[in-house]
């Protein structure tokens, strides 16, 4: 297999670990959005969120309150955070092992991206 994030959890790509436990670990994304961004995976492949069985809603319930631990931990939780899974190509997911962006320490605005329009 040649996905990035399995070969990050293998040990075989260095990130800058920042959560583990059996399920999951949590590492700094390589290009901030925010002053802190980082990603929660599991452990286990899973390639989209199209991809999610039943068997998987612990693991991913467990994404969650991960993130939610590390927003505490760095100070944001009370100001407030953003969370974002993308699915495919047009929800914007470049590495196909679901991951869950946790976004803080400054205000987010809405809605994310602004793209221009084209008029018919």
């Amino acid at each position: 297999m040649d996905c990035l994030f399995c070969k990050i959890l293998q040990k075989e790509i260095p990130a800058g670990i920042i959560y583990e436990d059996d399920q999951v670990i949590a590492f700094n994304d390589i290009n901030p959005q925010a002053p802190f961004h980082a990603l929660v995976i599991p452990r286990r492949h899973i390639a989209t969120l199209n991809d999610i069985s039943t068997q998987d809603r612990e693991v991913v319930g467990h994404m969650v309150m991960v993130a939610a631990r590390l927003a505490e931990e760095q100070g944001f939780a009370t100001e407030g955070y953003r969370t974002v899974l993308n699915c495919n190509n047009h929800g914007g997911q470049t590495v196909y092992h679901i991951h869950l962006h946790i976004l803080g320490g400054k205000a987010m605005g809405w809605p994310p991206y602004q793209a221009k329009l084209k008029t018919l």
